[in-house]
């Protein structure tokens, strides 16, 4: 593989492991805050003890998330430095927001949040995770705005390289106002699982039913919450993509011929190189419903959009790898809608106010925290790699972004540190969250703040 293969690899390696941790902390902010409040507003103990409980689980995966972020940035100054040039201007606008507005309110609000217990007076404390929640969000929309940009460029003007002209487009840009919702759901499904999996894993053990129980409805609640605006904001979001990216709904389809109305298969076996269709099992109408919001909506197809392409940009090949495309909107909608099911089977294990159930049912619903965190990431190996072949959208090729000093042994070896270093966070990840996610919450009088004491998470 050449420095651009290497380079796309690391990219790929080190988002897709970030953004493990992204949805569950912006997830789980917005949960723990509401429990915080159940505490506030009631005084119910059992509300503080899980309060104590996520919010450790919570602390864990926000220090995580952190840490494998600052790779980021380090890698587009490294191996996409010509990336970099071309639109520094317009894309470290946002990003420069995210640090110096949101960042700051999550890490200041966090830090008073963790250390005013017992110290600041109860609504104060209340209203720092809550100023903290925001703050994920805020940071969730800014973020996205420079991503957005890559999909669809507004607000600039080429003077040699990308220049910006109008900030407001940029975060206003259609792309983002469809996506921003889209991945806010997605994490508070995350969310919801991670509280449903351990919840699950304590009650299928007897173990403090008054904690754990109302913990596990707020995360089924979650991820129902979630799973329905998740899919609404996605039909928003498809057509949007129809719009600014049609090639990426195509290849989402393999629709190589345009068709209308334009099935939507559920299930399709095909050549290697996703250019056939050997089986499929098929929706009438349904991609046109999704692209063009009519059941009898035209789609275009590859075929037509590569012809079209190539007289707007030159000769090329625009055309994704069509089997990732496909597969990677499936499996995104797939496991997203498993763990909306998951969630659905213990709202009636879980009915009025009892806990009932099978061990295989537990079991199952303590397994199914691996589902959102595959459906994110294959949401963003779709959304990445079904735009190829650009890097920025019409604008510039992923092949020209590449730095063209860095070496294929250099990328290879910050490839490898990063992939060595990367599996060892994640073994210390999954270490501490099952350490902290299998004991018991703090005992009733241990979780409560006295006046000027300090309160420990690593209960």
């Amino acid at each position: 593989m050449d420095a651009l293969d290497l380079a796309r690899w690391q990219f790929g390696v080190t988002t897709v492991y970030h953004f493990l941790f992204v949805p569950v902390t912006i997830g789980m902010s917005l949960l723990v805050a509401i429990l915080n409040t159940a505490w506030v507003r009631t005084g119910n103990p059992a509300y503080l003890r899980a309060t104590k409980f996520f919010g450790t689980l919570f602390l864990i995966n926000f220090a995580m998330g952190v840490v494998t972020g600052l790779v980021q940035e380090f890698q587009f100054g490294m191996n996409w430095s010509s990336y970099s040039r071309f639109v520094g201007d317009i894309f470290g606008a946002p990003l420069a927001l995210e640090a110096l507005l949101a960042f700051f309110l999550e890490s200041t609000f966090l830090g008073l949040w963790i250390f005013g217990w017992g110290r600041l007076p109860k609504r104060v404390h209340l209203a720092c995770i809550w100023i903290v929640a925001i703050g994920t969000m805020l940071s969730a929309y800014f973020i996205l705005a420079a991503n957005s940009f890559m999909q669809w460029p507004v607000g600039f003007k080429i003077n040699g390289r990308a220049e910006l002209v109008d900030f407001g487009a940029v975060l206003t840009n259609k792309v983002l106002l469809a996506t921003f919702p889209h991945t806010i759901f997605g994490c508070w499904l995350a969310g919801g699982v991670i509280l449903m999996a351990v919840s699950s894993w304590h009650l299928a053990r007897g173990r403090d039913l008054d904690v754990f129980r109302p913990s596990l409805r707020l995360g089924v609640i979650a991820v129902l919450v979630g799973a329905l605006g998740v899919t609404v904001s996605g039909d928003l979001l498809g057509k949007t993509m129809t719009q600014t990216q049609p090639m990426k709904m195509a290849a989402a389809e393999a629709l190589y011929e345009t068709r209308q109305p334009a099935p939507f298969s559920l299930f399709t076996i095909g050549t290697l190189d996703g250019t056939e269709p050997i089986f499929q099992l098929e929706i009438p109408g349904l991609l046109s419903q999704l692209a063009t919001g009519s059941f009898d909506g035209k789609v275009q197809g590859i075929n037509d959009l590569q012809a079209e392409y190539q007289k707007r940009f030159g000769p090329g090949d625009y055309r994704p790898y069509i089997p990732i495309a496909y597969w990677g909107f499936r499996l995104m909608i797939g496991f997203g809608m498993l763990a909306a099911l998951v969630a659905l089977v213990l709202l009636w294990m879980t009915r009025g106010r009892q806990v009932r159930g099978k061990s295989l049912l537990w079991k199952a619903a303590v397994w199914s925290v691996v589902l959102p965190f595959l459906a994110h990431s294959f949401g963003w190996i779709f959304t990445e790699m079904a735009r190829q072949p650009w890097i920025v959208f019409s604008q510039m090729k992923t092949v020209d972004g590449v730095s063209p000093t860095v070496g294929a042994g250099t990328v290879l070896t910050s490839l490898i540190v990063f992939t060595v270093l990367y599996g060892v966070l994640a073994l210390v990840e999954v270490g501490l969250m099952i350490k902290y996610a299998r004991v018991a919450p703090p005992p009733a009088d241990q979780a409560e703040p006295r006046d000027g004491g300090e309160m420990s998470f690593a209960y």
